[in-house]
């Protein structure tokens, strides 16, 4: 059987300990803080990005990961394993995945680049899947298989708190943002065909409108992969992550319930207050 590394970059969000437990590598992302640059997940927190924000009123830049960078990672891990599969953020929001393809032709169909057409645990889910698969004693060529298909199929949304950093990154008009403000409303984005799309908006308290936003997931979907799923979050508090876990567990049938932090890169295009919860759909 043969030796199989599932990998990831830095934007699935996946926690320290399932990482370590799942034997999982990751390769980050960067984000920029004015002239200086950071890896995501390595020396650099949401804690940065909030402040840089509040003092110069402008978000981060984030960057793809490098060809060089990428040639190298690879083939550190082949050193130990016969093939690498890995994830990247969907290619319709970074050059991150186009980057990987070209340093993996250099390794004769050893590396499987994925373009996961997800972000955060949306790509985690798919990650610890292929784990699942590789452990089951799946081959190479039936992960990526499995992978290339289920990658349209993941429940990717959040609900933002405000629509700031969202509005700063150009992806949200004055008018929507002055809309939020004045009525009070938490929007939905969705994650389609790649990209993010902005859905339902959703007026009260953040914590009421993340409920709302749960029992309506509930109604969407009567049909998903009830191994796990991500209840993924930037910085909101500990009363709404509580509240939010047991709203999924009385309404899902989930094995497993994992609560996780929007890493920095995520959190330098959606906010402090962001959550959503993620998981694999079924036909």
């Amino acid at each position: 059987m043969s030796n199989i590394c599932i990998s990831s970059d830095s934007t699935s969000d996946l926690t320290k300990k399932i990482l370590q437990e799942r034997h999982i590598p990751i390769i980050p992302l960067h984000v920029l803080l004015g002239k200086d640059e950071y890896s995501d997940g390595v020396d650099i927190t949401p804690a940065n990005i909030f402040a840089f924000v509040k003092e110069n009123n402008i978000l981060p830049k984030t960057s793809a990961t490098s060809v060089f960078e990428f040639h190298q990672y690879f083939e550190n891990l082949l050193k130990e394993y016969d093939y690498v599969i890995h994830f990247d953020i969907s290619s319709e929001i970074s050059s991150t995945y186009q980057n990987g393809c070209l340093a993996a032709e250099e390794f004769n169909g050893r590396v499987k680049v994925i373009d996961s057409r997800n972000l955060s645990t949306g790509i985690g889910a798919l990650v610890l899947k292929a784990c699942d698969m590789r452990d089951e004693g799946k081959s190479f060529e039936e992960i990526c298989a499995w992978a290339e298909k289920k990658r349209f199929e993941v429940q990717t949304s959040f609900v933002v708190d405000t629509v700031d950093y969202l509005h700063k990154g150009g992806r949200c008009s004055s008018a929507a943002l002055l809309a939020t403000r004045l009525f009070g409303i938490h929007p939905s984005i969705d994650m389609r065909d790649g990209k993010l799309i902005a859905d339902e908006k959703y007026r009260g308290s953040l914590k009421k409108c993340i409920e709302k936003y749960v029992l309506k997931l509930k109604v969407k979907y009567p049909k998903y992969d009830k191994t796990r799923c991500f209840i993924t979050h930037s910085s909101c508090s500990d009363e709404i992550v509580n509240d939010i876990v047991e709203l999924v567990k009385n309404n899902f049938e989930f094995e497993e319930i994992i609560p996780t932090f929007a890493g920095s890169v995520i959190t330098s295009h959606c906010g402090q207050g962001t959550l959503g919860v993620l998981f694999l759909k079924e036909e």
